[in-house]
């Protein structure tokens, strides 16, 4: 990528050792891969030694462990989580006035009340967006300008979508006109599920993984997906046909995720923040945007990088609609994920 000049040696040595030292004080519960150091670096140039780390293979793992006893100091989630993790009593809140940089992250970002009050359950440090990613050779720009793509038979059996809920219906809401999905109707919601069970017949497979996903678009088994921004540089740096269209007619959706303060953590409290500020720090901008996430420290992002390297990383502004992957209700996402399992089923 055109931004990878940017890291330097230093970096890479970090990376190599990154499982060299951890500090017991802080146990982080967290997707693979969010323990490189270069994300955090702030917090190991103060403790001597990343955080320890644990890790889940989705949230409605990692909440059902918890629920069973597991203990951990802070968590890694996304938005459309939050309510459910906060309303079991998990939780408790961040004190915004130890998180460093919170006046500077996006407001865009921030998302909305996640519990009653002033309560603060939920920091983002991290977001990316999905969109139409297709094989340019084979697929004419004209062909996915609109999220209709989904439904032309000239593309039935080569394609995918993610088996994933919050990203299925985030593509659904904006193929039947919802921008925002946290105030979706009963009718909205029917409509959009009716529009993934349309979709359903036409798709080679769910993807699970963006290896996996990689893999079915650079074997030319599939020609069009739904798909996060982080497959787009790779394939590139690969030199792979690959284009990433996120200006289709309907628009492109925008996730977000962050971390959650843990009520039963046995840690040391003060080290949570310290690594909330690492993670949201002017030293991890480059080194996200890298692995294919934006930061969402506003000022810090904008500041060390340029429009070219956003478009680079399919994080560029765009005109377009936007759906943010907000918190919703819980019985909202749950009725989400049961009907999606429903479709994928074929029902």
């Amino acid at each position: 990528m055109k931004f990878a000049a940017l890291l330097g040696a230093a970096s890479l040595v970090a990376l190599a050792s990154a499982t060299a030292a951890q500090d017991t004080d802080l146990l982080v519960f967290d997707y693979p891969g969010f323990e490189n150091p270069d994300f955090h670096v702030a917090y190991t140039e103060e403790h001597g030694a990343s955080p320890s780390f644990s890790f889940f293979g989705d949230e409605d793992e990692a909440f059902q462990k918890i629920r069973s006893g597991f203990e951990a100091d802070v968590s890694h989630i996304c938005a459309g989580s939050v309510t459910k993790w906060s309303e079991s009593g998990i939780l408790e809140p961040w004190d915004t006035s130890k998180i460093t940089s919170y006046a500077e992250l996006d407001a865009n970002l921030t998302g909305t009340d996640v519990a009653a009050g002033e309560a603060v359950y939920f920091i983002p440090t991290d977001f990316g967006s999905t969109a139409i990613a297709y094989n340019p050779e084979e697929v004419p720009a004209e062909d996915v300008a609109s999220l209709e793509v989904f439904k032309n038979p000239a593309y039935a059996g080569r394609m995918t979508l993610p088996d994933n809920v919050d990203d299925a219906y985030a593509l659904a809401y904006l193929a039947t006109g919802v921008a925002d999905w946290t105030n979706a109707t009963d009718e909205q919601f029917e409509a959009a599920s009716n529009w993934l069970r349309e979709v359903h017949p036409n798709l080679r497979t769910y993807w699970t993984d963006p290896a996996e996903l990689a893999q079915l678009l650079s074997s030319g088994e599939v020609l069009v997906s739904w798909a996060w921004n982080e497959t787009y540089p790779t394939m590139v740096e690969e030199g792979r046909p690959i284009a990433f269209q996120r200006e289709a007619t309907e628009g492109s959706s925008l996730w977000l995720c962050g971390y959650v303060n843990l009520k039963d953590g046995q840690g040391n409290e003060d080290k949570a923040y310290d690594y909330l500020n690492a993670m949201l720090g002017e030293s991890s901008v480059v080194p996200l945007l890298y692995a294919g996430y934006g930061s969402a420290n506003k000022v810090a992002l904008n500041a060390q990088v340029g429009l070219e390297e956003l478009k680079a990383a399919g994080l560029e502004p765009i005109e377009v609609p936007v759906l943010a992957q907000l918190p919703m209700s819980n019985e909202a996402r749950e009725r989400q994920a049961e009907t999606f399992e429903l479709i994928k089923a074929g029902f």
